[in-house]
């Protein structure tokens, strides 16, 4: 990988400098003593594009935390590994890097095989080599490949969602909630919607089309967990996990109903102009109060689960009802 890391310790530079030497895999590193810097040196047109940043938060003129938002404004770097090296531990920080866009977050004094771990990740995310890198960037390298924007992505892959507020993607999603495990809990719940009748309305649309009903679905979710800190991230197969902390414990029939009506608000038709009409649904809530590590992840995919399960037995409920009516 190409990596540029970014900090005005010239300690911390030389370090990762060294302990990315020591790794299987080769890479070309370049580094930055600041903010400014690093922009400058993107902005060259000589300069090859990274693969990967390794980003301070606390530096003198712009913070890591600005310089990730910027980077993340591009085409370029719009989705490339993130990873903030930093010695700010306090949940504020955590959550505004991530919501600036962050992929992962490692406090300094770092420990240098989880840093070699971290980095490997990131490593797989751009290789290809592992099966979530190639559900979330599954759009980009489709498009990338073929040229051809109808190409829809699969139904079971995330879709990129960009400037939709608390949305982030999945693999930065479970990388936050890992990040929590190592400090207070206290207060967080866990919980996924998913879309009812998914599979009939991705058959129904357009590429773009699909991509728009999963944005704007989002920006219904975000809308109505205001003002409650939140992260979401869609999943695949039209689910969306949610975690929402500072001791908010949400009516989830209420807060679905909230949801149901913003969609219905918007108005959205199909590309060919036809109404589209869904709901969603909610699954269970998981307050991670007493969990740590994989037992984070473990109730983020029983949230997810739950609500898929939900919207499984949601319709065929419906399905049932409407035979037994016409059989009467």
């Amino acid at each position: 990988m190409r990596i540029l890391a970014v900090d005005d310790d010239p300690i911390i530079l030389e370090l990762l400098s060294e302990l990315l030497a020591t790794m299987d895999t080769e890479h070309d590193v370049m580094t930055a003593d600041s903010a400014i810097d690093a922009l400058e040196l993107l902005a060259r047109p000589e300069t090859e594009p990274f693969d990967c940043f390794l980003l301070d938060i606390q530096m003198p003129g712009m913070d890591g935390i600005e310089l990730c938002r910027k980077l993340r404004e591009t085409t370029q770097y719009a989705r490339v590994p993130v990873l903030m090296i930093t010695a700010m531990s306090d949940k504020n920080y955590i959550d505004n890097a991530f919501t600036a866009g962050a992929t992962d977050y490692v406090t300094k004094p770092f420990d240098i095989t989880e840093l070699r771990f971290r980095i490997k990740n990131a490593e797989s995310r751009v290789s290809g080599d592992s099966a979530l890198t190639k559900k979330i960037f599954a759009v980009q390298r489709s498009e990338a490949k073929t040229g051809d924007p109808n190409e829809k992505v699969s139904l079971n892959e995330p879709v990129p969602i960009m400037d939709v507020d608390g949305v982030i993607d999945y693999f930065a999603f479970e990388n936050y909630v890992t990040q929590l495990s190592r400090g207070s809990l206290f207060g967080s719940t866990v919980f996924a919607f998913s879309i009812r009748r998914i599979q009939e309305l991705y058959n129904q649309s357009t590429a773009f089309g699909f991509e728009c009903l999963i944005t704007d679905t989002s920006e219904a979710i975000s809308d109505c967990l205001k003002p409650h800190q939140f992260l979401i991230s869609y999943a695949g197969n039209g689910t969306f996990v949610c975690v929402v902390e500072g001791g908010h414990r949400p009516d989830l029939d209420r807060l679905t109903d909230q949801i149901n009506l913003a969609i219905h608000d918007m108005d959205l038709h199909f590309c060919d102009g036809r109404k589209l009409d869904f709901r969603l649904c909610a699954g269970q809530a998981f307050r991670l109060i007493w969990r740590a590590g994989r037992n984070v992840i473990d109730a983020v995919l029983e949230a997810h689960a739950s609500a898929e399960e939900e919207a499984i037995r949601r319709e065929k409920m419906q399905d049932e009802y409407w035979l037994s009516e016409r059989a009467g």
